[in-house]
């Protein structure tokens, strides 16, 4: 059977409301928890550096599967980061500059729910587009993926509360007069390379709590209906059993993130459905 996209507007107009329909339920279930919602701890396994290369050839394959349908969807995320530049510049919040776009990926996970739907769908044998990523919002756990979503949302908005600060105690408060006083000062002060540094490490820690709350729980919670408890818990414990392979991974999404930025982040409509596939194939690896 050929599959078409359809009428947007129409479409767009059941999506909303079944959106809308969905989300009602969501923050009911959020309030009381579902009677079927399963509080067993799943399994656990031990991953090593060969299960992540298989998880990103499969992600390669589930981005070739649905390259132009993931095209469309993902061309979203470059849109956002030059938006975040735009407010950047804009509002002379020029020294927010880095964190906002390395804190982009903080929420990344977040952002990539519905790819992957659309590896799950695929991986059981069913029919799956781009259309078919927003069936996340029919999920019994849309509840706690909003939740865990906005927990990652406030650990955003506290690093840059906190990268103001840093900046403040080191280059501020004033603004820069422009880009290039901003990377002279930046580049070749002791003011510019304390805050590089404390930035850094501030960062790093930032980076690896989303790391050991999210790296399966969003994924599982697409899954299997459990609870945001079991989610997270489960995903610290992926984390605490292969800290060596779940931080190699981390390090393998940051360089990806990265190289994905460097081209005015055009780079990131190839890397975000890559690594968004790719990490419903590492939780399956991880997790029986």
């Amino acid at each position: 059977m050929v599959k078409t996209i359809g009428n947007p507007l129409s479409w767009g107009a059941q999506t909303v409301g079944a959106a809308a329909n969905h989300l009602g339920s969501a923050i009911g279930k959020v309030r009381r928890p579902d009677a079927t919602e399963i509080t067993e701890m799943p399994v656990v396994n031990t991953i090593g550096t060969e299960d992540l290369r298989i998880a990103l050839r499969k992600g390669f394959d589930d981005f070739g599967a649905f390259r132009s349908d993931v095209l469309v969807i993902c061309f979203l995320y470059p849109v956002v980061g030059m938006l975040l530049i735009w407010f950047a510049f804009d509002r002379a919040l020029l020294p927010l500059l880095f964190p906002l776009m390395s804190g982009f990926a903080l929420i990344g996970p977040v952002a990539a729910v519905g790819l992957y739907e659309m590896s799950r769908r695929r991986e059981a044998g069913q029919d799956a587009s781009w259309a078919d990523a927003f069936g996340v919002l029919k999920s019994p756990s849309l509840g706690p993926i909003i939740m865990l979503g906005l927990y990652l949302l406030a650990i955003l908005l506290v690093w840059l509360f906190l990268a103001n600060l840093i900046y403040a105690a080191t280059l501020g408060p004033e603004p820069p007069a422009s880009i290039g006083v901003f990377l002279t000062e930046v580049l070749t002060t002791v003011a510019g390379w304390a805050m590089i540094l404390l930035g850094f490490g501030v960062g790093f820690i930032f980076a690896l709590a989303v790391l050991a709350i999210s790296v399966v729980s969003f994924p599982l919670l697409i899954d299997r209906q459990v609870g945001l408890a079991v989610a997270v818990v489960t995903s610290t414990r992926v984390l605490s059993q292969n800290p060596r392979t779940i931080c190699i991974w981390g390090m393998m999404v940051a360089a990806g993130l990265l190289i994905g930025s460097i081209p005015l982040l055009l780079g990131l409509i190839v890397i975000m459905p890559v690594l968004g596939h790719a990490t419903w194939h590492l939780y399956r690896r991880a997790v029986s």
